[in-house]
């Protein structure tokens, strides 16, 4: 049996009250929401906070509102109400979509939307139990001083692995953070760096408070996910894609994200050469096919890297077909 290591636990109902909190314990605090990703890492002693500041009786960090074009939803917000609510829904089905393929119905329950964009990256090597990682030699994430990854360098890989990002990236979405000494917003595409034991620009004494997320009438986005069960396990791959289409229904911007490859999401460059206002079969397979030139998985998950980059054109290519015959608030399937 594992079993969690010793902590205090802290529920304040105030947002205030619980950044006093995070600033009174310090590196020994840790802030916990639905906890789906933090209490099994305690489990495995990949961390060992001497205290927990629980979020979910913060009423400041619940709810969903449409503002004036915007969807503002609340860092604690389930993944399952996200993935339910009829504004989201309405307005970014393809986010309601990608909420709604987390895991399974148990953890989305629990899940927040604001724990999926903070979620620690993962790694083959990485989240395994003390005694697995101790048998083995510890990782440089954990412990350690080495990659088993790489063998070389001084750079985890651990792979991000969450859903919601790509497609908040794709729709410009942005964070709001809150300390004690103010706010800052980040937008969504620039909260991940490329280190994979921190890859967030998640400071010290921060929370996560809110997610907000224009909405534009002319934007239509898609997601994909693969995976190799079709619930619970995280993904292989996670692709999503966005354009803005004129009233002519001609492509005027396209952009696209994948994830589940390297420490942060990627980015898909040099598609707009390729884009001439269509996307007819030819435009998608050249845009799948630079996508997949681009992508270059590691081992740091236990299949093939190999099959996983032949995945991402596939992926890809049907991530924009999707696309061509989405409505505005956007689409989603599942491979």
């Amino acid at each position: 049996m594992l079993r969690l290591p010793r902590y205090e636990y802290h529920r304040p109902r105030r947002l205030d009250d619980a950044l006093q909190l995070l600033d009174r314990h310090g590196d020994e605090a840790r802030v916990v929401a639905g906890g789906t990703d933090l209490i099994p890492n305690m489990k495995h002693r990949l961390f060992e906070p001497g205290h927990l500041v629980a979020l979910s009786a913060v009423e400041e960090l619940q709810g969903i509102r449409w503002d004036d074009g915007v969807l503002d939803v609340g860092a604690a917000v389930t993944l399952d109400a996200l993935s339910r609510n009829p504004e989201v829904r309405r307005h970014a089905s393809a986010l309601a979509d990608a909420a709604r393929h987390v895991a399974g119905p148990q953890i989305r329950n629990r899940a927040t939307l604001g724990g999926n964009v903070c979620l620690d990256t993962r790694c083959t090597y990485y989240n395994q139990t003390e005694f697995w990682r101790t048998a083995l030699g510890f990782c440089l994430k954990k412990d350690g001083d080495t990659c088993h990854v790489t063998r070389v360098g001084r750079k985890c890989v651990a792979a991000h692995s969450a859903d919601t990002p790509p497609v908040l990236m794709v729709l410009d979405a942005e964070v709001e953070l809150r300390s004690s000494k103010g706010s800052r917003a980040v937008p969504v595409r620039e909260w991940f760096v490329a280190d994979g034991i921190h890859n967030t620009r998640l400071e010290a004494g921060e929370i996560l408070t809110r997610i907000r997320i224009p909405i534009h009438p002319a934007t239509r986005c898609s997601y994909r996910k693969l995976r190799q069960r079709q619930a619970v396990d995280f993904p292989l791959l996670t692709v999503a894609v966005g354009a803005d289409f004129a009233s002519d229904g001609r492509v005027s911007e396209i952009r696209g994200v994948v994830t589940g490859l390297g420490s942060r999401p990627r980015w898909l460059t040099g598609w707009d050469d390729l884009v001439d206002g269509s996307l007819d079969d030819d435009v998608v397979d050249a845009l799948a096919q630079r996508a997949g030139a681009q992508c270059r998985p590691l081992e740091n998950m236990i299949v093939d890297p190999e099959w996983r980059r032949a995945m991402v054109p596939v992926e890809v290519g049907r991530a924009l077909r999707t696309l061509r015959s989405a409505g505005p608030a956007g689409a989603s399937l599942e491979a």
